[in-house]
């Protein structure tokens, strides 16, 4: 794939093109005119990442919405009984195929924060593209083990600390799984800023793509 095919709306909300389908990874605060959504992957309930105002303005009867069990079930008492679209829960370790494509979750939690426990289920998602390519984005997460044996093309990692692992975290935890490309996020909106970005690509040995956030 080409990383231009990878759209970053601030903070941990993307949009990747493949193949003609457009899937979405924690949309919100998603201009208006963006194009609807096949998939849609949510990383955990918080207002950030599941913003149901931002799913259902991207949803249509055809779009299937991924998420741990209590987005799930937001989803399917919510947007998939009023505009139709598909609710499909998803635990760690789970893989599912949904708009063609290969979706598997991974763990995504803190270690000595209370954020985001590990007891909430909440993931992170590996997305495998039409064209093989794998797509790695962390959720809301510290540099956890379940991390380091990960083999990915593309790892989209948070790195402003705080509520995530910091720049230097993600660094060390991506020069562990050594992806071809990463793209910082989870800076700019709430927490964090470019210089957070900055300290990432200095660290990471391999390429760092920091994109401008779309508006």
């Amino acid at each position: 794939m080409n990383v231009e095919d990878i759209h970053w709306y601030g903070h941990d909300s993307f949009r990747i093109e493949d193949a003609g389908r457009q899937v979405y990874i924690d949309p919100w605060k998603i201009p208006a005119g963006a194009p609807k959504a096949d998939l849609v992957l949510v990383t955990h309930d918080h207002y950030d990442h599941y913003s149901e105002d931002d799913v259902a303005r991207l949803s249509t009867a055809d779009t299937t919405i991924i998420g741990p069990p209590d987005v799930a079930e937001k989803v399917a008492s919510g947007i998939a009984k009023s505009q139709g679209a598909e609710a499909v829960f998803i635990e760690a370790g789970r893989t599912v195929e949904a708009a063609g494509l290969k979706v598997t979750a991974v763990p995504a939690y803190n270690v000595g924060k209370k954020f985001h426990p590990k007891s909430s289920g909440w993931v992170g998602y590996l997305l495998t593209l039409s064209d093989g390519t794998t797509l790695y984005h962390a959720g809301d997460t510290d540099h956890v083990p379940e991390m380091d044996s990960l083999r990915v093309d593309v790892a989209l990692l948070p790195v402003s600390g705080t509520y995530v692992m910091t720049a230097a975290e993600a660094v060390e935890a991506a020069n562990r799984m050594k992806p071809k490309v990463a793209i910082p996020m989870h800076y700019g909106d709430i927490v964090g800023s470019a210089a957070d970005a900055e300290t990432f690509a200095e660290g990471f040995t391999g390429q760092t793509v920091i994109k401008q956030a779309e508006t």
